[in-house]
């Protein structure tokens, strides 16, 4: 691979459709202010660089970024990519990652509004992240160890797994379809409303109003803090370890809780059970 080391690019396109090369120690920033450094390009490292120009990985095809920057200016810096690698790096510009396949993200640290849209195939561990409206519309997701905060995440996402995440997230998981959430908190308002096919497991829950007009909810041994008005319209099979602010007009399915402050049922169609399991010994009554 050909190597440029300790160069400055501020021109347009400066670097357009590279094949093979790293990149080291290098700054794409500069009065000339160009657009789409290495667009168009492929089997491209780079490395210990920073990026204050918009648009720099655009149409790329297996590309590796690390010990890097993008800052605030460098908006919508990958999209239509593919087989990306990008890890130690700061990713701050709006709009940082759209329409990607194929892409692994770790320790990393995201500040970037509209983040990861459309993306599919997506892993990101040991990462934290800033955003609204963060991966809408992605598919194929993997997440591990990663720490977010932000309105309207994960919105008609599919075929997601996440494990052993922090979420302080308004209006999260609406439409979603798929997906699994494990050994995790998911502190907001409006959980997952519309959702089908969401499993939560040994999570922590923490908000008003959740998990209104799901399809085959699942919970499992959950905890639920200051929740009220649960489960209007859902149809969900549901074990929850602490107690329950109220619940309101589940459709359908069963919903066993050590107690409930409150049971509201005065919609006709409402079928689901509550039941009031007193400790661990014994079973739901």
């Amino acid at each position: 691979m050909k190597t440029i080391e300790n160069q400055s690019f501020d021109e347009e396109r400066a670097l357009y459709g590279s094949d093979g090369m790293t990149i080291r120690n290098c700054r794409f920033d500069g009065p000339a202010d160009g657009e789409s450094a290495l667009k168009e390009s492929r089997n491209i490292l780079a490395e210990r660089c920073f990026f204050n120009l918009r648009y720099p990985f655009w149409h790329d095809h297996n590309l590796t970024i690390r010990d890097s920057e993008m800052t605030a200016l460098c908006r919508a810096a990958l999209w239509y990519a593919d087989h990306i690698s990008i890890s130690n790096t700061k990713l701050h510009g709006i709009k940082a990652l759209r329409e990607c396949q194929d892409v692994h993200i770790e320790n990393c640290d995201i500040l970037s509004p509209e983040f990861g849209w459309s993306v599919t195939g997506i892993q990101m561990k040991d990462s934290t992240a800033q955003s609204e409206y963060f991966l809408m519309r992605a598919k194929d997701i993997s997440f591990s160890n990663v720490t977010f905060k932000g309105k309207y995440s994960f919105q008609y996402i599919e075929n997601a797994i996440f494990e052993n995440c922090q979420f302080d997230t308004k209006d999260a998981f609406w439409h979603a379809k798929h997906v699994t959430v494990k050994n995790s908190v998911v502190k907001g308002e409006y959980l997952a409303w519309y959702s089908e096919d969401l499993t939560l497991i040994n999570c922590k829950i923490i908000g008003t109003q959740p998990f209104c007009y799901c399809k085959v909810l699942k919970l499992i041994d959950c905890e639920m803090i200051d929740t009220d008005l649960c489960f209007e319209k859902s149809e969900v099979q549901a074990t929850v370890t602490t107690p329950v602010i109220s619940i309101k007009n589940p459709l359908a399915g069963r919903i066993c809780v050590p107690a409930v402050g409150e049971v509201i049922m005065d919609d006709k169609q409402a079928k689901g059970e509550i039941l009031i399991q007193k400790n661990k010994k014994t079973a739901c009554a």
